[in-house]
Parts: structure tokens; C-alpha cells; sequence
């Protein structure tokens, strides 16, 4: 996808990308270097179990656990699987943050190895999602309806980007589609994070979107009464 609001840009190319020189100290470590330009590198399984061992004593007292994201994790669902695979091998909690768009061989082959599902939804109207992410919405609804089948744990997050998922119509509509499907319980309202701003320059990047309008305590109350109106437990961020 290539979501006008997106705040992690440097995520929508497969292929490892470069940042500005200047900005080199503010890289998100393990997978930037402070090198003249930031180039991400490959790292294994093993590698990332490595760091995650650091933490045990963290997930011990809290219940946590990895949580997966991206960008897309199911980018790469060979990795992912293997990762997932050497979490429950240590006994770990896990979670998989995605935005719906993979195909449906690479959920089910990770089903088993997942706790819970962080799914990502922006709109349900398909020409909206089309003009404001550049893909169909259509995998992504079929593989939430394939995954609440499988009677998996999901929390729905839906990102709030002032004047375009905010508005009143696109959340109604979502409200009334996830009533239709069971064992769609939590709602996690993401306000909008300008975090992105600054990386679109960072990458060199024209962004779309900028500057918007934050959403007050007042308008978020609002949002959650819609939600808990149609009987989901929601969450204001997540």
C-alpha cells in the first residue's frame, strides 16, 4: 500500500532504501546503521531471537511478548513463519500487526503460531481505500472474514486521519460491516500520528498529506461512543 498518511514511508519499498546524510543519528535501530547514508541490512532469525532473549525478564513480569509489524510483516511470510515458529519454541506470547493485504496461504500457515491479530482497517468503501492507499480493499475484507473463522483473538485499529477515515460516514460504515462478523470484540482508535512528516524528507519523498488538523479529546470521545454504541469495547490509541 502506499497510504498517503503512512509514518513509516521507508517501509513501502521492498528493497532497502537511503536517507539523507544528515539525519543518519536518528535511525531506528537494530536495522539502520549510522553509516553515510542509512542502509538496512539482513539480519536472521537467530539474530532477532537474540535481542528478543535480552527482554525475557520484561515479558515475564508484564505478559508480553513480540509483536510483528512493519510496514507489511506478511511481506515476508517465509521469515515470518520461522520467527513465530522460534517464539513459541521459547514459549512467547505473539502478535501480528498487518494491514489485511497478503494472500490467505500466508495467514493460515501462521494461524497456529499467533495470539492475537492487530488488523488494520481504513475504509470499507473500495473506492475510497482504492484512492487513498492505491490497492482494493477486496483481499483485505475476505481475509478478516476468513480469520474471524478461525476463531483467532483480533483487535481491529482503525488509524484516524482527520477528513478522510475520521469522518462520520467511513466510520459508521465500519462500525455496521465488523457487527456483521463474530469474534470482532475491541476497537483500537489510532489518532493521527505526524511522526511520518519528517521521514518523508529524511527519504526525499513528496507526501501527499501534511499538516492536518489533530483531533480534539471531544471528537475522539465521539468516535469511541459510536463504536461502543454498536456494543465493541474500544480503545482511544493501542
Amino acid at each position: 500500500m502506499q497510504c498517503w498518511w503512512c509514518h513509516n514511508p521507508e517501509s513501502q519499498e521492498v528493497l532497502p532504501g537511503e536517507m539523507l546524510p544528515s539525519d543518519r543519528h536518528n535511525c531506528l535501530r537494530p536495522f539502520y546503521r549510522p553509516l553515510p547514508y542509512q542502509k538496512a541490512w539482513e539480519v536472521t532469525v537467530a539474530d532477532l531471537l537474540t535481542e528478543i532473549r535480552k527482554d525475557l525478564i520484561f515479558y515475564e513480569e508484564s505478559g508480553g511478548g513480540v509483536t510483528a509489524s512493519g510496514g507489511e510483516p506478511l511481506l515476508q511470510p517465509e521469515f515470518l513463519k520461522d520467527l513465530l515458529q522460534a517464539c513459541k519454541s521459547e514459549n512467547l506470547h505473539t502478535v501480528v500487526d498487518t494491514s489485511g493485504l497478503a494472500p490467505w496461504k500466508s495467514y493460515q500457515e501462521i494461524v497456529p503460531l499467533v495470539d492475537i491479530f492487530l488488523y488494520d482497517l481504513k475504509f470499507v468503501d473500495d473506492q475510497r481505500h482504492q484512492k487513498y492507499t492505491g490497492v482494493s480493499n477486496k483481499m483485505i475484507l475476505e481475509n478478516l472474514q476468513k480469520l474471524t473463522s478461525e476463531g483467532k483473538r483480533i483487535i481491529i485499529r482503525i488509524p484516524l486521519i482527520p477528513a478522510i477515515t475520521d469522518v462520520p460516514e467511513n466510520l459508521t460504515q465500519i462500525a455496521e460491516y465488523l457487527s456483521a462478523l463474530s469474534f470482532i470484540k475491541q476497537i483500537d482508535l489510532l489518532p493521527y500520528n505526524p511522526m511520518g512528516e519528517q521521514k518523508y524528507k529524511k527519504l526525499n519523498k513528496n507526501q501527499k498529506i501534511a499538516n492536518l488538523k489533530h483531533q480534539t479529546k471531544k471528537d475522539l470521545e465521539q468516535m469511541k461512543l459510536l463504536f461502543q454504541s454498536h456494543k465493541f469495547q474500544v480503545t482511544i490509541g493501542g
